[in-house]
């Protein structure tokens, strides 16, 4: 259970990474616009509750598309072509910021983890250093 919850803590801080950077921060409201849009669309046209709405519409745009729903009418059969022509590019490009910013987070623990430990080692190397010079003086 450790597991999936850490991996989970590195996911949203991510994602929350990329929400908060000026220059990445457009992709993901457009995303959540598009899923947005998708859901009221679908509860509206389709008469599909909120959450199945929004199930439809993150299924569509992720291209999994399990088939337990389909659009019945007319509109929204042209919507889904136009809602998963311009959806899936952009979470392409968010899946790809969250995916940058996770490596660039780990990266960055990584090297913190190996200064903490050649700093480790340095201390160590000079302790015996000390010694060492105290044992030639005597």
């Amino acid at each position: 259970m450790r597991p999936i919850v850490f991996l989970w803590a590195i996911f949203i801080g991510s994602v929350a990474g990329v929400l908060r950077q000026q220059h990445t921060r457009a992709i993901g409201l457009v995303l959540i616009g598009l899923l947005g849009t998708g859901t009221i669309f679908y509860s509206l046209v389709e008469d599909w509750s909120p959450l199945d709405s929004l199930y439809f519409s993150v299924t569509t745009l992720a291209t999994v598309g399990y088939g337990d729903f389909a659009p019945k009418t007319e509109i929204g059969k042209v919507f889904t072509i136009f809602f998963v022509l311009a959806g899936v590019g952009v979470l392409v490009v968010f899946a790809s910021e969250v995916a940058r910013q996770t490596i660039t987070r780990t990266e960055g623990r990584v090297e913190e983890r190996e200064a903490q430990r050649r700093a480790r080692q340095g201390a160590v190397g000079e302790q015996g250093g000390e010694q060492q010079e105290a044992e030639t003086n005597v």
